[in-house]
């Protein structure tokens, strides 16, 4: 096995996607990162929270996150690259995830713009009235450094789990617009132009069937400031997208869709980043595979590199597998939502059975991302707790991937309602069956399942971490030889 390959992103997909692989502005873009973006992302890590500017000179609010120019430099790669824009000029989603993997193999927390951006532009593009969608959208999909960026505002202080017990942000219709009064407590991407926003108009019923989705502006028709920024977060890691507590006062906003549809579309949204969270995963855990074998290569113990040691080795083996198996889950979310990115409620069996692969991928590779980077840590020895070489700060940015999006026990009870409501494990036996995987893979798997599903429902909750992890492990690997032997056959 070459483990030099885990080295270069760009080289890692093209062994894994042949033809699929969007190389030449993957090149582009990973040389620019090798040459100049390392440098500037580690010295932003380094600076930490930004300053914000909330007043200029004179006294008018601007709330303005002061970063160093070489920042917005490297923001801009991305979307010139296409984090957004593809997806519209392609009809497809396939290379601004691969865009994705590429920033997130250097900075994990600089692919959060650029997944939020194109969670922002997708509802808009389908919900939001023609006036909308003109006004707004081309300013997102700028192929220049005029680019728009987005953001999904969501959570509030209560929690972000129970959306309908803890959005308090209340809508009022203002004429053909709305004014929305609240605040969202993690609003990353501060200073976005652009954000949806989850808010309950007025006359809404209580509970998650009271939300409504809204495309909020940071600028209002009259030139002011639309929202505010109490303050930025200082965070562990992701230093490289800002965080802030987003304050709504009367803010011009505009409905997308119906009211009642609300959480349909925030869930949408939901699951275009939870598969970005699912692609930067498998990146970082690529990146510190990367990290441990150089390390490994150069470092002496007993007379020779600690690489040359079989312990050690059968671990490198070992993860390399682990790796394959998290890139086949994650990027079989991706193929699968490219399918149904584009349906509106209500949704196909291919929709939920994207859903379910979604939940298993978010939940198994994040968790492997974070235990990638301990292990890399522990590879290096002292060194690896060193904020002077970059295997630290990797751990920092893998403890988020576990909660962005979701937590582990959400992916859990999410994924559980789908197997229950939808039998998705029965879509997810007959797609696996449509792939070619062994009779006897497939059996193994839906006993597991049946089995736990069996169970009242108080103590199918209370046992269900096992089952679902099993299910994700065995998933993961049946589509990692799957893959592979059809791309041994081509």
């Amino acid at each position: 096995m070459d483990f030099n390959l885990f080295a270069s992103p760009v080289a890692f997909l093209e062994s894994k996607l042949g033809s699929l692989a969007q190389v030449s502005p993957l090149k582009e873009l990973e040389q620019w990162w090798l040459g100049t973006g390392r440098e500037v992302s580690a010295a932003v890590d380094r600076a930490g929270t930004p300053w914000l500017r909330m007043y200029d000179r004179f006294g008018t609010r601007v709330d303005e996150i002061l970063l160093p120019p070489a920042y917005w430099e490297m923001l801009r790669r991305g979307y010139k690259a296409g984090a957004v824009w593809r997806a519209f000029a392609d009809n497809s989603l396939l290379t601004p995830y691969q865009i994705g993997y590429v920033t997130s193999f250097f900075d994990p927390g600089l692919y959060c713009p650029y997944i939020v951006s194109l969670s922002t532009a997708v509802p808009l593009s389908k919900y939001g009235e023609p006036a909308v969608r003109e006004r707004f959208l081309p300013h997102l999909l700028q192929r220049d450094d005029g680019v728009w960026q987005g953001a999904t505002w969501m959570t509030e202080a209560g929690g972000g789990s129970d959306l309908g017990a803890h959005v308090l942000t209340v809508a009022r219709r203002a004429g053909e617009a709305w004014k929305l009064n609240g605040e969202k407590f993690f609003a990353s991407n501060a200073g976005a132009d652009v954000a949806i926003v989850a808010a309950r108009p007025e006359d809404a019923p209580s509970g998650v069937r009271g939300l409504a989705l809204f495309l909020v502006p940071r600028w209002r028709a009259d030139g002011t400031l639309n929202y505010f920024i109490r303050r930025l977060k200082d965070k562990t890691g992701t230093r490289s997208v800002p965080t802030g507590e987003v304050e709504l006062h009367d803010s011009e906003a505009y409905l997308l869709g119906e009211a009642g549809q609300g959480v349909y579309l925030i869930l949408e949204a939901l699951n275009l980043s939870r598969v970005g969270n699912c692609m930067g995963s498998v990146a970082l855990a690529q990146r510190a595979l990367a990290e441990a074998w150089h390390f490994a290569e150069r470092r002496n113990a007993f007379g020779r590199p600690i690489a040359e040691h079989p312990l050690l080795r059968r671990q490198f083996e070992e993860r390399a597998l682990l790796l394959d198996q998290c890139f086949g889950l994650a990027w079989e979310a991706v193929l699968l939502l490219n399918e149904c990115w584009q349906e509106r409620p209500r949704y196909t069996d291919r929709y939920h059975l994207f859903r379910l692969i979604a939940h298993l991928a978010k939940y198994y590779t994040a968790e492997v991302a974070a235990q990638m980077a301990k292990w890399t840590m522990e590879v290096h020895g002292g060194m690896g707790i060193l904020a002077e070489f970059p295997v630290e700060r990797l751990l920092r940015e893998a403890m988020i991937l576990p909660i962005w999006e979701g937590t582990p026990q959400r992916q859990i009870l999410d994924g559980m309602e789908v197997l229950v409501r939808k039998g998705a494990h029965n879509l997810l036996s007959d797609y696996l069956a449509e792939l070619g995987a062994a009779p006897a893979g497939i059996a193994e798997l839906s006993a597991g399942v049946g089995e736990w599903l069996a169970k009242e429902p108080t103590a199918r909750e209370a046992e269900s971490e096992a089952p679902f992890r099993t299910l994700a492990e065995r998933t993961a690997a049946i589509l990692a030889r799957v893959r592979e032997e059809r791309r041994i056959s081509r």
